[in-house]
């Protein structure tokens, strides 16, 4: 006899109160670890167990749920445990509703205390200072390339990078009416502005283009005045009441943006080898013919490869460049140690600014 909904609705919340009692349970066991880590002095947050976890918990996963959907749930799990062992309290850019906030909670899950912050500037700040635990800085997009000053601060900062979060980034036309008629101004952080020039260029000729400190500030000043519209997220429309005027306005379909998770060494140290690793550097070299020729030579012979390779001024008045280099693998391992070795001693600066396991 096949059941009927009502019947199915039992069986729900049956299950609903089991998983319930498990989650609790789970939580209870949760709350030793906090107090055995407190003991001890070790990090509270580790980010290459929660990847372990989830990565189990896919493995074990016989559906219909999908794996992705399964790695959301499990994330959120164990952030929710994780806040009974102790706060995290996270810095990124502001206000609410921005990609910097959606990246956090991606990487975090949604039980982190907020820290947002009004510039890039002031994540950096905040998390040396202490005042967050981490920060989330955006350092590349697909469209527009790096982003200049997170590199530039990363140079000096005391912190380093131990993860990573590739974001899908979807831009909306955001107002308080519904049509995109008789827009004016439109608002938005110079990176989207860019990322969708070709839209506005194409729909909205006559809309003087402003720039924002972030895109939720401009879907904040949009919600002021009828005449103004911003470039921002779904999330910036729930928050400030927005209607969406047009969807994914971004001229590249695939649009994504990387951020880099900061903290200072103390707060967490670099995280062991996962099998999928990313070693990011900083280097000069002296102003020598062959000189950037000769800092590939190490990975080429141990066979290291470079994901990515970027300049950036020194700021020296001497027309010298830093070099901003992502390489696959971490140091633990043989052949990247040996490159890195080898690399150092041709460099007149080096820094490493972090190893962590690559986003999916």
């Amino acid at each position: 006899m096949t059941p009927n909904l009502a019947d199915l609705r039992v069986q729900i919340d049956a299950l609903d109160k089991e998983l319930l009692a498990l989650l609790n349970r789970r939580a209870q066991v949760a709350e030793q670890v906090g107090e055995i880590k407190k003991r001890e002095g070790t990090p509270f947050f580790r980010p290459d167990r929660v990847a372990q976890v989830i990565e189990q918990v896919q493995q074990n996963n016989t559906g219909p749920l999908k794996t992705e959907h399964v790695a959301a749930v499990w994330r959120e799990i164990m952030s929710a445990c994780l806040a009974l062992e102790s706060s995290v309290r996270v810095a990124y850019l502001g206000p609410a509703g921005t990609f910097s906030e959606q990246a956090a909670l991606q990487f975090f899950g949604a039980s982190i205390e907020h820290v947002p912050c009004i510039s890039i500037d002031e994540v950096f700040r905040a998390t040396a200072a202490g005042s967050a635990s981490y920060g989330v800085v955006p350092v590349e997009n697909s469209t527009e390339g790096v982003v200049s000053r997170s590199l530039d601060l990363l140079l000096n900062s005391p912190l380093h990078i131990v993860g990573e979060v590739s974001l899908m980034v979807r831009h909306n036309l955001l107002r308080l009416l519904e049509s995109q008629e008789d827009i004016e101004v439109v608002y938005a952080h110079p990176q989207a502005l860019a990322q969708c020039q070709g839209w506005l260029t194409t729909h909205l000729p006559q809309a003087e283009r402003r720039a924002a400190s972030s895109n939720a500030e401009g879907a904040r000043l949009a919600s002021t005045n009828s005449a103004w519209a911003a470039v921002a997220s779904d999330r910036a429309a729930t928050q400030y009441g927005l209607h969406t005027a047009a969807h994914a306005i971004q001229d590249d379909a695939f649009n994504r943006t990387r951020f880099a998770v900061v903290c200072l060494p103390q707060t967490l140290p670099s995280p062991p080898a996962s099998g999928k690793d990313c070693t990011s550097l900083v280097v000069s070299v002296p102003n020598l013919p062959g000189a950037v020729h000769d800092i590939l030579v190490p990975l080429k012979t141990h066979g290291v490869s470079m994901t990515r390779f970027e300049s950036r001024p020194a700021r020296s008045g001497q027309w010298d460049y830093y070099f901003y280099i992502d390489l696959q693998g971490h140091p633990s391992q043989q052949h990247v140690k040996a490159a890195l070795t080898d690399l150092q001693q041709l460099c007149a600066f080096y820094r490493v600014l972090g190893t962590y396991p690559v986003s999916d």
